[in-house]
């Protein structure tokens, strides 16, 4: 069977959006991102806000670090505190996550106007 080569795997390979999904694309990861975007928080704060796992936000936190967009800082204190802020580059996420936040809000209110038409019908 031939492969057909097509312009689309072209595409993805230099498409921003994928870099943006390649960075971001996990739900824990917008979830830290929106937290952090409040302020510096602990482990066990992002823990309870995001409903992630122990082991999945140790992953995904240590991925945003690698990437530059998380920056964790340890404090020498006994018992030892961790905290983790955005960078400024995370910082810049700020108006995608807006745009995000008000297309959910807006598509929410589309399924809720569209499911009243039908019940009037």
């Amino acid at each position: 069977m031939k492969k057909i080569k097509t312009k689309t795997a072209k595409k993805t390979t230099h498409c921003p959006i994928s870099t943006v999904l390649s960075l971001i694309g996990h739900k824990w990861k917008i979830f830290v991102i929106r937290d952090l975007l409040e302020g510096a928080k602990r482990f066990n704060e992002l823990k309870k806000s995001t409903g992630a796992s122990q082991k999945s936000l140790t992953i995904h936190l240590r991925e945003l670090e690698d990437k530059g967009i998380v920056e964790r800082k340890a404090y020498k204190e006994v018992p030892p505190r961790v905290e983790y802020s955005l960078t400024d580059i995370g910082y810049s996420l700020a108006p995608v996550l807006e745009s995000m936040a008000q297309w959910g809000t807006d598509y929410t209110e589309y399924l809720r106007l569209k499911e009243k038409m039908k019940k009037s019908e």
